[in-house]
């Protein structure tokens, strides 16, 4: 009986992670006003009706794949923090983070980009407060290494902003397809990122 119900959960649990996937790909694709949760149970093979029994509402799924992703960001740079690293070792860490991210969840990570703003109010309020934690820790790195001699001195926020939105590009240009893997892209991008920076 116990591994019933154990079975039944890891069941429960896989088509909820399902759901939240192709989600992502239709509201990447149609937005999140353009999909409904009928478009999603075609997508899913499923009833809409037992949809129900694994996600609540489109609201619900749009607030799981909005926070899994800004929490992924923070846990990660978390690490990068707590290293002993050098500042430019830090940064480039941070950048490999966030072209990995793309690369393996592109449409979850363009959900969190452009869809956030249909979040409820507090989730939207918590949402915004996750980002801005997440960019003054960034910059704060920035900022360190400004001050260790690592980084040439220059406005922080332009810094932040223009690495940031370089890296953005990603998720919009990258397909397996493309002619280059995706180590040879993070490579790149870090390599034209730091040039800008590195006394």
């Amino acid at each position: 009986m116990e591994l019933d119900l154990i079975t039944d959960k890891k069941i429960k649990i896989n088509k909820k992670e399902l759901i939240l996937s192709e989600a992502a790909k239709l509201f990447k694709e149609k937005g999140f006003g353009g999909t409904s949760m009928r478009d999603l149970a075609e997508k899913v093979g499923m009833e809409a009706a037992s949809m129900y029994n694994h996600i609540k509402s489109k609201d619900e799924i749009l607030e799981l794949i909005c926070f899994k992703i800004a929490n992924q960001y923070i846990s990660q740079l978390q690490e990068i923090e707590n290293t002993n690293q050098s500042f430019q070792d830090k940064l480039r860490a941070i950048i490999g983070l966030h072209v990995q991210l793309i690369i393996e969840d592109s449409a979850s990570v363009s959900v969190a980009n452009n869809d956030w703003k249909y979040l409820s109010e507090e989730k939207k309020n918590q949402y915004k407060q996750i980002r801005k934690s997440y960019e003054k820790r960034f910059a704060n790195i920035i900022e360190q290494g400004m001050g260790s001699g690592e980084f040439k001195k220059m406005n922080v926020s332009v810094a932040l902003f223009t690495m940031l939105s370089s890296i953005r590009w990603i998720e919009l240009w990258y397909k397996p397809s493309r002619d280059i893997t995706p180590q040879e892209l993070e490579d790149g991008l870090k390599t034209l990122l730091m040039n800008g920076l590195n006394n």
